[in-house]
C-alpha cells in the first residue's frame, strides 16, 4: 500500500479536513465500492469502475490505519487470519460464516 509514502498524504489530509470527516469519507468510498460490485455482478459497469473504487478505499484504509495505528491494525489482521486458518482447516461447513 505504499503506507511509507503516504504518511505525510494522510498527516496533510487530516489537519486539512479533520478526523471526522476522514471517517466519513472512508465510509462514503466503502458504500461507493459496494454499489461498483453489485453492478460489476450485473453487468451495469466494467472492471476498471470496481478497480478505480477499490484504490479509492485502499487510499482510506491506509488513512485509517495509520490514525488508528498501523500496529493495533496489524494485531488484528493476525486474529482475523489466525481465525480463517482454523475456518479453513474445519472444512467446508465452518466456511459458512466467513472471516468475521
Amino acid at each position: 500500500m505504499h503506507e511509507k509514502n503516504n504518511v505525510e498524504l494522510y498527516r496533510r489530509t487530516l489537519e486539512k479536513w479533520g478526523e471526522q470527516a476522514q471517517y466519513d469519507q472512508a465510509i462514503e468510498e466503502c458504500a461507493e465500492l459496494t454499489t461498483a460490485l453489485l453492478h460489476y455482478r450485473r453487468d451495469k459497469t466494467d472492471a476498471s469502475t470496481v478497480i478505480d473504487e477499490m484504490a479509492d478505499v485502499i487510499l482510506m484504509l491506509g488513512q485509517l490505519r495509520w490514525m488508528f495505528g498501523a500496529e493495533e491494525v496489524e494485531r488484528a489482521l493476525e486474529r482475523k487470519r489466525a481465525k480463517l486458518e482454523g475456518l479453513l482447516a474445519q472444512g467446508d461447513d465452518a466456511l459458512q460464516g466467513g472471516a468475521e
